[in-house]
């Protein structure tokens, strides 16, 4: 069988295009560049993706960046369908007789949903389905979501957290939040200009929470302006203070997510228990997060082999098994 279609994950800090045969077309940052004072005209990205988020906090007169959504959800059509239309000059493909799968915050709403396929649909793709990230991502994983066996995913990226229990085609129980990476990147922005006195840029403190991830920092490096003389000054930071003054964040995110544990069927526990949760997404990366996962559901926590395109990848399975679209079709945004 020949699909012609891709997956996508487009999400708020990075848009992931996968092929069921050409694996990842593009894995870029959700964000663009175009000129400014075009009211009222038609968007036209000047630059897409990586390009485009190089020159964030620095842009020329002239030049404006821009993101497509904000909290996992679309906020302004055009700009979505402007960033939709950029995508195949980064990935050399066109794709306007491809379908597409696209992935949903399974919290999203009626309105959230048809905004993100009238972006699609204006940006050139055709037959487009939206799948919930949760099951999205479970299927890039191997989990099969039509199981009788009950499975628990936990989404943590740049917009929105979610967890999801699901058996049979079927949601068990869900709670998202629209508290994630973002949230975190701003809390250390704070941490850094309150405790520090250091005013940095966003792609600063982007870097020194992502850097987190790498078990062999011992310490982190930040460099910005020094609040009180606007002089240049390069802070060391421990690991343990940055985790530190992620950890509010952290615990309002897992503290939401671990409400959905009132609504688990008693009889699901044995199968999370046997199989653990399975976690995705880029703020699955966070040092430690994986422990305090553990620590408030209970759970043994399984971080996915490819936690930031796993979403991509499912939503790409699903052109082959358009049973899961059709058994998941507008369950979750009622829910939690």
């Amino acid at each position: 069988m020949v699909i012609r279609g891709v997956g996508l994950d487009l999400g708020t800090a990075n848009t992931v295009v996968y092929h069921p045969k050409h694996g990842v077309l593009v894995d870029e940052s959700s964000v663009m560049v175009v000129r400014s004072g075009l009211a009222g005209k038609r968007l036209r990205p000047i630059m897409v993706g990586r390009q485009a988020r190089a020159i964030t906090g620095r842009c020329p007169p002239g030049l404006l960046t821009m993101r497509p959504l904000h909290d996992g959800v679309i906020v302004d059509l055009e700009v979505a369908r402007a960033f939709l239309a950029g995508l195949p000059r980064i990935g050399g493909r066109h794709w306007p007789k491809w379908s597409a799968v696209i992935g949903v915050p399974a919290g999203a709403t009626a309105l959230e949903k048809r905004a993100l396929v009238e972006a699609a649909d204006e940006a050139g793709l055709r037959r487009v389905r939206l799948v919930a990230e949760p099951i999205a991502g479970a299927l890039g994983c191997g989990v099969n979501p039509l199981d009788s066996q009950a499975h628990m995913v936990i989404d943590i990226g740049g917009g929105t957290s979610e967890v999801t229990a699901f058996c049979f085609g079927g949601i068990l129980t869900h709670r998202s939040c629209r508290v994630a990476g973002d949230e975190l990147t701003l809390a250390l922005y704070q941490f850094l200009r309150t405790e520090h006195q250091l005013i940095v840029g966003e792609l600063t403190a982007e870097t020194v929470k992502c850097q987190l991830a790498s078990e062999q920092n011992l310490s982190l490096l930040a460099q910005g302006l020094d609040a009180a003389t606007g002089r240049p000054r390069l802070v060391t930071l421990g690991v343990r203070e940055v985790t530190d003054a992620l950890r509010p964040t952290v615990d309002t995110i897992i503290t939401t997510l671990a409400g959905c544990l009132e609504d688990l069927p008693p009889q699901a526990v044995d199968d999370i228990l046997a199989e653990g949760v399975w976690v995705f997404g880029g703020g699955s990366l966070l040092r430690g997060i994986d422990k305090l996962l553990e620590d408030a559901f209970g759970f043994s926590v399984r971080l996915a082999d490819r936690p930031l395109t796993c979403v991509a990848e499912g939503a790409a399975a699903c052109l082959a098994h358009p049973e899961v679209l059709a058994a998941f079709d507008g369950q979750v945004a009622n829910l939690g």
